[in-house]
């Protein structure tokens, strides 16, 4: 019985060290990235989105290190940069965190917070949040994961930051990487209340849900296969690999230049160029 108030993946972040030296890379990979977001000085952290249609990525840096922030500091001590965490979409985030008790997960949460955000002319207005948490140490492949219910979705979705010169338009799949995949996707299916779906190289795959992105867990050997000539340099062995990203592929392999490497039908930024994480762009 799938989850009625958690839907399909919402967001990917990535954890960064250097904030804005992340977000200038990420332009240069033809990205349009929002203006800086701060969060409250409990959090200590700040972000820049870039912005996709129904979904989006998140770069987030530690800003100053507080207990809330903790667990982020200890995932880029282990793993250096890359995807961390993982988000889903709540409609409602009280009976979202209550349908995950019922299931033996002890939320974190739901908490409210709010960053101020620079809308484009200029005036200044709030993106709203409330959240709710997977118990911690419930971390399929090392990535933990949240809900996240958007009470403001006009300062998030502006029109404006949806547009890439790469050509990206949403997520497709979230590519994790792990010794076990099957047994890694048995957990994340279990914890959102899904069904897996063996590929034919032997990648596991759990739909996030609704027409949202796919989680495909896979061992590094697979990944390889999946995307030859793309060096995976930089990857942990269990942990989040990368994003496959729809996109108008001409307009990625253009503004790429000589950053993407052509595979797998599409071009590929290596993880070591995408602050810890591959981008693999598709039509």
């Amino acid at each position: 019985m799938a989850l009625k108030n958690v839907i399909g993946i919402d967001h990917a972040v990535v954890m960064v060290k250097d904030l804005d030296k992340s977000a200038e890379n990420y332009r240069r990979l033809g990205f349009t990235v929002s203006p800086r977001g701060t969060h409250s000085a409990h959090m200590g952290s700040g972000n820049y989105t870039i912005m996709f249609d129904p979904d989006y990525m998140e770069l987030l840096g530690v800003l100053n290190p507080t207990e809330h922030n903790a667990p982020a500091r200890a995932y880029l001590e282990k793993n250096g940069e890359g995807i961390e965490r993982i988000a889903f979409t709540a409609v409602d985030s009280a009976d979202g965190a209550e349908e995950i008790r019922a299931r033996g997960y002890p939320p974190v949460g739901p908490t409210d917070f709010e960053r101020p955000v620079t809308m484009p002319d200029g005036t200044i207005s709030a993106a709203k949040f409330r959240t709710f948490q997977w118990p911690t140490a419930e971390a399929p492949g090392g990535v933990r994961i949240f809900a996240c219910q958007h009470k403001t979705r006009e300062t998030v979705w502006i029109p404006e930051l949806m547009k890439h010169a790469n050509g990206a338009k949403r997520l497709k799949q979230v590519l994790m990487v792990a010794p076990e995949p099957a047994k890694e996707a048995a957990h994340l299916a279990k914890m959102i209340d899904r069904e897996t779906r063996s590929e034919a190289d032997g990648a596991v795959a759990v739909p996030s849900g609704g027409d949202r992105a796919d989680f495909v867990f896979l061992t590094k050997d697979q990944l390889a296969k999946r995307y030859p000539g793309v060096s995976l340099a930089g990857l942990p062995e269990r942990g989040g690999a990368g994003l496959v990203i729809a996109a108008d592929v001409a307009a990625a392999e253009k503004a790429l230049g000589a950053t993407g490497v052509k595979s797998a039908g599409g071009v590929v930024v290596p993880p070591a160029e995408g602050n810890g994480t591959m981008l693999a762009f598709v039509a």
